[in-house]
């Protein structure tokens, strides 16, 4: 067992609590491929003592005032900057990622919280002009009701505490599921809600197969909102269960983002932030740059300097100085990306820097690169969600944004130009929920994130999330 490593309970009504099955699922380091810990897991009664506890919670919290829950998120965020590196290095410990990476992600925890917390004092209404001086209307907002987050563990501390915060400054209960592979780190998160003065039952945290656990909990009538981060398939079941009862959902689902590099973009600097970006978490982001259309007066110096670039990343386990990029999270997906790079191989693309598993312990896949790529190959097609860096060339404007817009997804994409003319007309083109011109950094705590299409709907973070644990009632007066 890993000694810095904590064991996960089941957090029920204020309670961290073993389940009444006294099931327990292990924890893998996947730098190591060891066993490091445990997690409690729910089985129905546990399920259901949780959502009664967010039922009562509810009733209590959303009748706090906007300055009180305020005041109970700010501490939340001191707590959970206090405590950034332990929880920064439990989410290495689990999900791979480096440990600067880690602990950038619990900062953002921190400042979401914090802007919540902010943001739940402006959830207004308004007064609307009525057509009669004897009539006053006005437009109210409304905590939904207890809420459902689902989560990934590609960002285990950023998904699970969206989810919450959101739902906490709107005057909103919520039960999350957390990703099995990353229990540790919601756990720890939840803590500092907990810890905060949030009362018992208002964040509630359980463990355990997502299928029959997202059947029971979505099947119950108590919850009235629905959120989740991860693939397109779940969220597509996910959303069926949901419309027995008509819960509100917000769907951020997987991508596909293409990169547009014009003939005019300055080079060295696409290079820098592209790599980068491709490689962070080892791919295993939903906004990662992922098929790569370079314009042909450019491409051969692209493909150059990024392997180059590539070949100077440091792989390895993410609590090691200077490692860029670590394992994969589940081992499952060593086998899903040989099967991408050598269907791509097979269509026509050229393997010109790594494709395969590292010899070494855990689940690391060599940072790789593909040319020439054709649109037919898998690759193109369907997410990698890993280290890969599939790279293809265009000659027309309306060629590549037709490529680029072929695929069913549309969560990010990525336009490297210096005319603003020209970025203005491929922001617009792209059928996507968000765009990076000439950076990548397209989610931040203030600003909406989400996709369109099969990429999802709803949005989270900026005034958009908050609105998503809302609903609206129109009152209208008479008086004589």
């Amino acid at each position: 067992m890993e000694p810095l490593y904590r064991n996960s309970l089941l957090l029920i009504n204020g309670q961290w609590v073993e389940g009444e099955g006294g099931r327990r699922n292990a924890v893998i380091n996947p730098a190591t491929g060891t066993v490091i810990g445990w997690h409690a897991c729910a089985d129905a009664t546990d399920l259901d003592a949780a959502l009664a506890a967010s039922q009562r919670a509810f009733a209590g919290w959303k009748r706090e005032s906007a300055l009180h829950r305020w005041g109970v998120l700010t501490r939340a965020a001191d707590l959970i900057d206090e405590r950034r590196d332990v929880i920064a290095t439990l989410l290495t410990l689990e999900n791979g990622k480096p440990l600067a990476e880690a602990r950038g992600e619990i900062q953002f925890c921190a400042e979401a919280t914090r802007w919540y917390a902010e943001e739940g004092k402006r959830a207004y209404g308004r007064v609307v002009p009525a057509r009669s001086p004897d009539v006053r209307q006005t437009v109210l907002k409304e905590p939904v009701g207890p809420a459902l987050g689902f989560a990934a563990w590609n960002f285990p501390g950023g998904n699970v505490t969206l989810k919450i915060a959101a739902a906490l400054a709107a005057g909103c209960s919520i039960i999350v599921k957390p990703s099995d592979e990353t229990p540790a780190t919601a756990a720890a998160l939840a803590g500092c809600f907990q810890d905060a003065g949030v009362p018992p039952g208002a964040v509630n945290v359980v463990y355990g197969e997502p299928a029959p656990i997202s059947q029971h909990l979505i099947a119950s009538p108590i919850p009235r909102k629905v959120s989740l981060t991860g693939s397109t398939p779940v969220g597509k079941l996910l959303q069926t269960l949901a419309a027995n009862t008509l819960k509100r959902c917000t769907m951020e689902l997987g991508g596909h983002a293409p990169v547009i590099v014009h003939a005019d973009a300055d080079l060295p600097h696409a290079l820098e932030v592209l790599v980068r970006a491709k490689f962070r978490n080892a791919g295993q982001v939903c906004t990662s740059p992922t098929r790569f259309y370079v314009h042909a007066s450019l491409y051969e110096a692209f493909v150059e300097g990024f392997v180059a670039r590539t070949q100077r990343l440091l792989v390895g386990d993410g609590r090691e100085e200077g490692v860029s990029v670590g394992p994969l999270t589940v081992e499952r997906k060593i086998a899903e990306l040989d099967v991408l790079v050598k269907d791509a191989v097979q269509q026509g693309a050229r393997l010109v820097l790594g494709g395969k598993r590292l010899p070494r312990p855990g689940f690391f896949y060599e940072p790789t690169v593909l040319r020439d790529v054709p649109d037919t190959a898998w690759i193109m097609r369907e997410e990698p969600f890993g280290p890969v860096a599939p790279i293809t060339s265009f000659e027309h404007f309306d060629e590549v944004v037709a490529r680029a817009n072929a695929l069913p997804y549309g969560l990010a994409a990525y336009v490297f130009t210096r005319s603003a003319a020209l970025s203005r007309q491929t922001t617009e083109a792209l059928e996507v929920g968000v765009v990076g011109v000439n950076h990548t950094a397209v989610h931040e705590a203030e600003t909406p994130f989400g996709g369109v299409n099969e990429s999802g709907y709803g949005s989270e973070s900026g005034l958009e999330g908050l609105d998503a644990y809302l609903r609206t009632k129109f009152v209208t007066e008479l008086h004589r």
